[in-house]
């Protein structure tokens, strides 16, 4: 329910003391609807609070870039997995990979698929006919627990 404001009047009177316009009352009914906006504002900024929390947990963001590992079969041009070893351990498996390909030569791009992923890391193919690939990979997500930074001392 969408609060209801009050729009408050002042009391005036003229110099006999004859009522020029009644102001507000100040009783329970216009005090109480004050408090419940207050209260309800209250709750609202905790909920975002709680949110942002939660968010910052869950979106903990870890980037790396690889060169991808390459064979010579003719067909599929490339079937060897690049396994990729995450720097903090994921509380599930539910993270999200983002792969940005940074170069690539000798070939075709093709295809780049995650697969297998575990809570400390995942495998990387492409099916391309390219000989040298590389790319960026953004995890983010898995985390219900703070991300620890580690410090480079």
């Amino acid at each position: 329910m969408a609060y209801k404001r009050s729009f408050w009047v002042d009391h005036v009177t003229d110099q006999h003391g004859d009522v020029i316009q009644y102001g507000t009352l100040l009783d329970q009914q216009h005090f109480n609807n004050m408090e419940v906006g207050i209260s309800d504002l209250g709750l609202a900024v905790a909920l975002m609070q709680f949110k942002q929390t939660q968010d910052d947990f869950q979106y903990g963001t870890e980037v790396q870039n690889l060169n991808l590992l390459m064979n010579s079969a003719k067909w599929p041009f490339n079937n060897k997995e690049t396994t990729v070893a995450l720097k903090g351990l994921r509380e599930n498996t539910d993270y999200s990979v983002d792969v940005t390909v940074l170069e690539y030569s000798g070939g075709r791009l093709g295809n780049i698929r995650v697969k297998d992923r575990a809570l400390n890391g995942f495998k990387l193919i492409h099916d391309g006919s390219a000989t040298a690939v590389r790319v960026s990979v953004r995890i983010f997500g898995g985390m219900t627990e703070p991300v620890v930074q580690a410090s480079i001392g």
